[in-house]
């Protein structure tokens, strides 16, 4: 929620974590278990206390009681916008299990989801591509990125993001986990000693199949710092090459020259969105510039740059102790282990790259509340190997499903 005068770009945050239990039979992969006990997700608390849900349509009057589907009803009587990263496969799920059965065909569903959220739907990995141009877009890689940048901001007193967080009384700790969330020092670079190498895989997408067992560094710090050296190189290597190309007349050498710079330029400059991963190329991006976050009321937020086993530690509303680096400086877990993944700091690392790209694309423009956020991105979700977007529109040939049309008469009925 943005704050009232005392600064534009202020926002109060409050995160939540919903401990949800599927009712009916499903199938898990060993993976994804593995991947959620490593970050801390609590299999004994959702079987035990999760508030249950069931797939498909409503059953029986469901809208009259107080369960997970009549909150989401809420939440689209809000008409505010819905803000993800790599969101189609959360809106699929969201549909799916606290909604209504999913739609045969795709025309379909976005028709309905452009209807639940006339506001809008923002994909903030699209917009890490797209406006951004990062040369990652993975959730930490693109969260950390906003936070050096914005500290930057900060420094040079220019317009920049701040986030405040409630205060609690001490009878509601008990339901808050805090998560020390500040930039890491340079604590990685002390002595300028290369201690551990950075996972290639890891970093250039934010996943790695060994896992806490690979012997390499997950450190985003770490790989974001060695990005940055590598673009400046980049740079470098391209103002020597105009000028060379600027002074040298020499013909056909010189060409064959240039054409593999040209190339290496097309691929990590201007040209599209500079990245690491080879699997994909795609048409129209560009070059990023890194962003970040302060101390002050953020000092509250980072994400640990090593998981730590203890699964009590589960981010919700930061507010934080600065022991936390320290204490991490001196853990001995593999090198591997990344920043930890949890459903309330995931959802506040999303907003804040938000808050972030929509503060430098409005720019002096005070007049927000004129048409959508990021227009460039407004109903645009980031598809894995496109160049393009899946466009949340209603067709001129697609209707909305009769579930949908439904539950629409519902949500107005009883707002």
């Amino acid at each position: 929620r943005a704050l009232p005068p005392q600064s534009e770009n202020a926002y109060l945050c409050q995160i939540y974590n919903l401990t949800l239990l599927c009712m009916e039979d499903y199938i898990v992969e060993p993976q994804s278990v593995q991947f959620l006990v490593q970050h801390g997700f609590d299999f004994n608390k959702q079987y035990s206390q999760g508030i249950p849900y069931h797939k498909g349509n409503d059953k029986g009057n469901e809208n009259q009681s107080q369960s997970v589907r009549t909150f989401f009803l809420e939440l689209i009587r809000a008409k505010k916008p819905l803000v993800l990263h790599n969101g189609l496969i959360d809106l699929v799920f969201l549909y799916q299990c606290f909604y209504a059965q999913l739609p045969d065909n795709l025309g379909t569903f976005t028709a309905d989801l452009s209807e639940m959220f006339p506001a809008g739907i923002y994909d903030t990995k699209y917009a890490s591509e797209f406006e951004t141009r990062f040369v990652a877009s993975y959730l930490e890689y693109a969260y950390k990125k906003c936070k050096r940048e914005n500290c930057k901001l900060k420094d040079s007193s220019s317009q920049h993001l701040t986030v405040e967080f409630c205060n609690y009384s001490a009878s509601m700790s008990h339901y808050i986990d805090y998560r020390h969330c500040s930039l890491e020092e340079e604590s990685h670079n002390v002595g300028g000693e290369n201690k551990v190498p950075v996972c290639e895989k890891f970093s250039a997408y934010g996943w790695c199949p060994k896992g806490v067992k690979c012997p390499q560094s997950h450190n985003i710090d770490l790989i974001i710092d060695e990005d940055d050296k590598l673009w400046e190189k980049r740079k470098k290597r391209k103002h020597k090459w105009k000028r060379r190309k600027n002074t040298e007349e020499s013909a056909k050498p010189f060409e064959q020259e240039s054409s593999g710079k040209e190339m290496e330029l097309a691929q990590n400059g201007e040209e599209g969105p500079p990245r690491k991963q080879s699997c994909y190329e795609p048409a129209a991006a560009t070059q990023i510039t890194p962003i970040s976050e302060c101390r002050p009321l953020e000092e509250n937020m980072d994400t640990e740059p090593e998981a730590s086993s203890d699964t009590s530690a589960q981010w919700e509303e930061d507010q934080g102790s600065t022991a936390g680096t320290a204490a991490q400086a001196e853990t001995h877990d593999p090198p591997s282990q990344g920043g930890t993944h949890r459903a309330g700091f995931d959802a506040f690392m999303t907003g804040y790259i938000m808050a972030y790209v929509w503060m430098l694309k409005k720019g002096k423009n005070t007049d927000a509340g004129a048409g959508p956020w990021l227009p460039d991105c407004h109903n645009k979700l980031y598809l894995s190997g496109k160049s393009v977007p899946l466009q949340v529109v209603k067709s001129l040939f697609s209707k909305s499903s009769k579930a949908h049309s439904q539950k629409m008469k519902l949500v107005w009925a009883s707002g």
